[in-house]
């Protein structure tokens, strides 16, 4: 069969890696795909956003398949588009990926339908941010959350006033987000371990995942400004049986049954961020889509081929899959540019992933990169995801970070405390 992967980072050079593994798989496609990704699929230089022309492209060369990385060509409705033409498309529509698209819509969703969450405030203006704050009982820390689609930035906790005046310039003022900053969310902090819980829906029946837990600070300490993640690994220590039928019991199926009711039904992957209270799990924000760098993590670990998954997830026949898991555990370190997430710099060159992709149990996955007089340079904020199986934590951990090593370019800079609760936690 054709399969087309739609997107361009690390995730979608996950999800390809995985697909190339089908033996169901004969002809692979990635749009546009990155130069790592060059080695296992046939890149087709169009933009994720631009939907009606990937409709054209799939029809043309009868795709059997498409997969959809990215948030933002689902909340532009490339799934609707696709659909429109009876072409098979593993993805949310944009009326279900509004559960991302906006954290106004979500959280208004979860208190609907009785969802644990934070408490929160939705705020149109600078003006009425600055006062809602004023009102808060709770006082600091607080969270604000930029309303749209920032690229995994446009939440900032502030710890004191001056800290939230700041967040404002950015989200309302500055409108560093654009459009994501018209309404800005006044949510209360909550203290917890994060984890990510993904899952499958057909539009009726959830069948999860393996858990994550990611790392979305820059700095180690879970220091420095938010990021579109900086590494994780699989599966989370801070779920134990007990939360996992928490969540898929109290979030995760009145989450898929609440958008059925509401006209919007949900297939596809759902991806739930959570802080792990003492008064059990919240969700922090839903995605519509598999998360990066948890689809790395996820992707190592699938024994499973993921075509018939992916299919019977369209065919709204879950009840028929059972997916196989490696008992193995995943780490992921990213490598970033110096400047990231601000000012990244680019045009770096990179050495060492060949050396690195060698190691035992070692996955490179190209997040931003390109070619230059036929050399890897930098080309964006999160450059390379690196990625390893092990038997324990402890192995993983130590084959990933051997790796991370080995790949260099000038400015390269990541976490060295990624996957250092799980060790706690497992020689504990």
């Amino acid at each position: 069969m054709k399969v087309l992967v739609v997107g361009n980072g690390a995730r979608e050079h996950a999800l390809c890696w995985k697909l190339r593994g089908s033996p169901l798989v004969k002809e692979l496609y990635c749009a546009p795909g990155n130069v790592g990704m060059a080695k296992i699929a046939d890149r087709v230089p169009i933009d994720p956003s631009s939907i009606v022309e990937l409709a054209d492209f799939a029809a043309t060369i009868k795709v059997d398949l498409t997969v959809v990385g990215p948030e933002l060509p689902l909340t532009l409705g490339i799934v609707d588009e696709f659909q429109k033409r009876d072409l098979p498309i593993f993805g949310a529509t944009q009326a279900a990926s509004e559960i991302e698209s906006s954290k106004v819509f979500a959280k208004e969703f979860m208190k609907k339908h009785k969802i644990p969450t934070a408490r929160f405030e939705v705020c149109g203006s600078a003006g009425e941010t600055r006062t809602a704050l004023k009102k808060r009982k709770d006082g600091f820390p607080v969270v604000l959350k930029a309303d749209g689609l920032a690229g995994g930035k446009g939440v900032i906790l502030a710890r004191d006033r001056k800290e939230a005046e700041q967040a404002i310039e950015i989200l309302q003022v500055e409108r560093r987000f654009g459009v994501a900053g018209d309404r800005v969310g006044v949510e209360e902090f909550l203290e917890g371990y994060e984890a990510s819980f993904f899952a499958l829906s057909d539009g009726q029946r959830v069948l999860p995942l393996v858990t994550c837990q990611d790392y979305k600070r820059l700095q180690d300490g879970d220091t420095g400004p938010n990021t579109g993640g900086m590494g994780g690994y699989s599966p989370s220590v801070h779920i134990d049986a007990d939360t996992f039928h928490q969540v898929m019991d109290g979030i995760l199926v009145p989450t898929i049954a609440g958008l059925a009711e509401e006209g919007r039904p949900y297939r596809g992957v759902l991806y739930v961020g959570l802080m792990l209270t003492k008064k059990g799990p919240r969700v922090l924000e839903y995605n519509a889509r598999f998360g990066d760098p948890e689809a790395e993590l996820i992707a190592v670990r699938m024994k499973s081929d993921l075509v018939p998954v992916l299919q019977a997830t369209l065919a709204g026949r879950l009840e028929e899959i059972t997916i196989e898991w490696l008992k193995a555990r995943s780490v992921c370190v990213v490598l970033a540019a110096r400047g990231y997430p601000e000012k990244p710099e680019t045009g770096r060159p990179i050495t060492g992933t060949d050396c690195a992709s060698a190691l035992d149990g070692v996955e490179v996955f190209h997040a931003g990169t390109a070619v230059k007089e036929g050399k890897f340079v930098t080309a964006s904020g999160r450059v390379l995801a690196v990625t390893a199986l092990g038997a324990t934590f402890a192995q993983a951990r130590e084959r990933c970070y051997a790796a991370a090593e080995t790949v260099r370019f000038e400015g390269r800079h990541f976490r060295t405390d990624v996957a250092g609760d799980a060790l706690e936690v497992t020689s504990g």
